[in-house]
């Protein structure tokens, strides 16, 4: 029973990719693509997770700071949340939903944009966050799990979400590292051009 369960979800996993490659390619290629935008003309992403997406955020910083497959120079990038001292002190001052979004509102300048990942529904900070970006005329790329709910109706016009169709969050969590993967090869790709086969 137990081996059973654990087959199922490297099956249930596996279905969720292939039932959201084609809906998911999309607003995948056009956030790759708004990304770049707003690195080659001067501003910077910020980065940020909410519960157990934090993780996730820290590691798109350090893949694209840093390097995903292949050198190149490394793109502006922070993460936000990831300072335990400044992390605890924000907490402590106002709050778990006012930390983000006090980050963003102090490091965001206008033309960046805020990449969020939200695998749970962490409603407060994330709508906190949202608005701070757009009070700075930064763009928001979300990605979110289930239908977005109320987070991706905050989202405005030159906003995208990313929504996996899926209301569980392990789920989500796993299709959202997939969405970090694909992302830093689209961007690697409009970087660099194409790679030669190995």
């Amino acid at each position: 029973m137990l081996e059973q369960r654990i087959q199922q979800q490297f099956f249930d996993a596996a279905d969720l990719k292939y039932r959201s490659a084609e809906s998911l390619t999309r607003p995948i290629a056009e956030a790759s693509q708004a990304i770049v935008g707003v690195l080659t003309a001067g501003g910077k992403l910020l980065v940020c997770g909410l519960g157990a997406a934090a993780a996730l955020a820290s590691l798109c910083a350090a893949r694209l700071m840093g390097r995903f497959e292949r050198e190149r120079p490394g793109l502006a990038v922070i993460a936000l949340g990831a300072d335990a001292v400044v992390t605890s002190q924000l907490v402590a001052s106002g709050g778990v939903s006012a930390l983000l979004a006090r980050q963003v509102s102090t490091l965001g300048a206008p033309g960046d944009l805020l990449l969020l990942f939200d695998a749970e529904g962490e409603l407060d900070g994330a709508l906190a966050a949202v608005q701070a970006a757009h009070g700075k005329d930064m763009a928001v790329v979300a990605l979110l799990g289930g239908g977005g709910g109320a987070l991706r109706a905050a989202l405005g016009e030159t906003d995208a979400a990313i929504a996996v169709p899926h209301e569980r969050g392990a789920r989500v969590l796993e299709m959202h590292l997939l969405i970090l993967h694909c992302l830093c090869d689209a961007i690697d790709l409009q970087l660099l051009g194409e790679q030669d086969p190995p």
